[in-house]
Parts: C-alpha cells; sequence; structure tokens
C-alpha cells in the first residue's frame, strides 16, 4: 500500500506533499473529510511503537480541552485521535511496509528518498 493521511487545508502538508512529489500510484486520504479508520491506525502504531508518537500535542484542542493537564493512557491516545483528525501528527505516510510520521525535516528527506527508491 502506498498511501498519504494529510490535512489537505494545511500549507505544511501541501508542501511536503509536493516537495516529494508522489505520483498516481499513491492514494491520498484527507483526513478532515475523511478521518483514518482503526486499522491503518494499529498498523502506523506497531510500525512507530506507540499512539503517543502519533499524537499532536501541538493540536489547539489539546489545551482547550484540557488534556495537557491529564496523564494519558495509550488508550486515551487512540481514541481522541479516532474521535477526532486535529489529533495526528501529519502528515502519515504509508509506503508498502514503511511509515513516516509527521513534517519533522529528516522524516521528509526519509521518506523522499524511500519513494524514490521505489520507481
Amino acid at each position: 500500500m502506498k498511501k498519504i493521511f494529510h490535512l489537505s487545508s494545511c500549507n505544511t502538508n501541501q508542501r511536503i506533499l509536493k516537495e516529494i512529489g508522489f505520483g498516481k500510484d499513491v492514494e491520498l486520504q484527507d483526513i478532515k473529510s475523511q478521518n483514518i479508520d482503526e486499522e491503518t491506525l494499529n498498523f502506523i502504531k506497531e510500525k512507530v511503537g506507540s499512539y503517543e508518537a502519533l499524537f499532536s500535542k501541538r493540536a489547539m484542542k489539546f489545551r482547550s480541552m484540557g488534556l495537557n493537564e491529564m496523564s494519558l493512557s495509550e488508550n486515551d491516545y487512540k481514541k481522541y485521535m479516532l474521535d477526532e483528525y486535529t489529533f495526528l501528527k501529519r502528515p502519515f505516510i504509508i509506503l508498502e511496509d514503511q511509515v513516516f510520521v509527521g513534517n519533522a525535516k529528516k522524516t521528509v528527506e526519509a521518506a523522499k528518498e524511500a519513494y524514490q527508491a521505489m520507481k
């Protein structure tokens, strides 16, 4: 599977997609119109090690809901991400058995190299 979970209204996500230059062989899913499903979230979690690693603590709702003052469990992180797309650290890039999460420069560069190697 080659799939990217992104937020189409996010300039950073748009820049990353353009920079990597994904072709028609990669499926794009806008998480605002269709949030990630539990099976895919579980798959990505297995690759990165925890739900917390997939959770965006920069989301405005993180503070407004008081989550920053709570001690969240792995199940809590999972629940919030499935309930609300804004808690997903994005983009999530799946290239067969490789997963890249977030917009850090190193992560984007690694995804770009992995995609180029698949061509």
